[in-house]
């Protein structure tokens, strides 16, 4: 297990107050919705997606090794910061 803590520590970092994180807190502040509903789906989401993360990142693991796997992985968060920075 101690190889998967900087998964785990890498991941909900990254998750702490993005937008994803945001609308969650909005959609749980409706009292029309429920909360485990809204808890449901928001989990259901991200694990979704992990999974799609996963098999990408199998996928290219397979094909490329993992220094440049980890420099394309590197420059895409520069480019996205970037961007962001830029429009913001």
């Amino acid at each position: 297990m101690k190889i998967y803590l900087p998964v785990f520590v890498s991941v909900f970092l990254a998750e702490l107050g993005d937008k994803t994180q945001l609308a969650t807190v909005l959609f749980a502040g409706d009292q029309a919705l429920s909360r485990w509903g809204v808890l449901a789906a928001a989990a259901s989401a991200l694990v979704l997606s992990t999974a799609l993360a996963v098999l990408v990142g199998s996928a290219l693991g397979a094909w490329l090794p993992s220094r440049p796997l980890k420099v394309i992985a590197a420059a895409g968060f520069i480019v996205i910061g970037a961007w962001m920075l830029v429009r913001g």
